[in-house]
């Protein structure tokens, strides 16, 4: 790391580099045009107790922010470039993700929706007769809702979102093996034992609450999905303007690519470098 902080006299911020700064403010130092791939969990204003962020603005103060963002997304990112906006909400409103998008309608194309799965249950009887599944099954973790109306969240929104709708994705490089090998040379593209995964993917968190000192990181496999999905090489440049504890970093150092990020609290920035430097 060449720089904590961003140098209020120079023109552009670094690469490969996690400014302890507010994302507005740090974003200004990046060129139009130039970010490649962005992913990224904003806050989602339901009350969540951040070190220093307020997650209870009003809701109109909320959204015009999230407006703000989308204008320098479009500005930064390349025409051909891919934003993943992962949105979560809560149990007794469930418009937060969807009224957050559409702050993001007048700059962007919904290519994509990607549900995020991190809890789900499986019936053996509603599989069949493959053998990769022997019982009944449960995987992944939740936070149970003590509510008689609402049902616990298990799962998330990520929105792609680019330009023209109009990005060619490498689907096979997430792909998952035929079920059923049959299906192996069955059609034309259907050459080898991959297939697309689809648009829902189950990410579970870690288990270990020290493993997650900030309140809603989200695992590395899940910007490391992304990242591949929209194909990437050794000079791709990848942004996450809230950078929390360093998830995204940490998937860009794993495939030998570019970052860039911002992050407002200094703790959650201090754990990211530390993560970083272990890796």
């Amino acid at each position: 790391m060449k720089k904590n902080n961003i140098n209020e006299n120079s023109e552009y911020a670094e690469l490969n580099v996690i400014y302890n700064v507010d994302c507005l403010k740090g974003m200004k130092k990046i060129p139009d045009n130039f970010i490649d791939i962005i992913v990224t969990s904003p806050p989602y204003n339901i009350g969540i107790k951040y070190n220093t962020h307020n997650d209870n603005q009003p809701l109109d103060s909320y959204l015009n922010w999230m407006n703000l963002i989308s204008k320098e997304f479009k500005r930064i990112l390349k025409d051909d470039g891919s934003i993943f906006l992962n949105i979560g909400g809560k149990p007794s409103d469930l418009w937060i993700p969807f009224d957050v998008l559409n702050e993001f309608r007048s700059d962007f194309k919904l290519q994509n929706i990607i549900h995020w799965i991190k809890s789900i249950a499986i019936e053996k009887k509603d599989v069949g007769n493959y053998d990769c599944l022997r019982k009944d099954m449960a995987v992944g973790h939740y936070k149970p809702v003590n509510s008689k109306r609402f049902l616990s969240q298990c799962h998330e929104h990520i929105f792609h979102l680019t330009k023209n709708c109009d990005i060619n994705l490498d689907k096979l490089s997430i792909g998952v093996k035929y079920q059923d090998k049959s299906n192996i040379g069955r059609w034309k593209s259907a050459n080898s034992d991959k297939r697309e995964r689809g648009n829902v993917w189950f990410i579970p968190y870690e288990t270990i609450l020290s493993s997650r000192p900030h309140p809603t990181s989200f695992p590395v496999r899940l910007p490391e999905m992304c990242i591949k999905l929209h194909g990437f090489d050794e000079k791709t440049v990848v942004m996450d303007p809230f950078m929390g504890i360093g998830s995204t970093a940490l998937a860009c150092k794993k495939l030998e690519t570019n970052y860039v990020g911002f992050e407002i609290d200094k703790e959650y920035y201090k754990f990211a470098l530390e993560r970083l430097a272990k890796y």
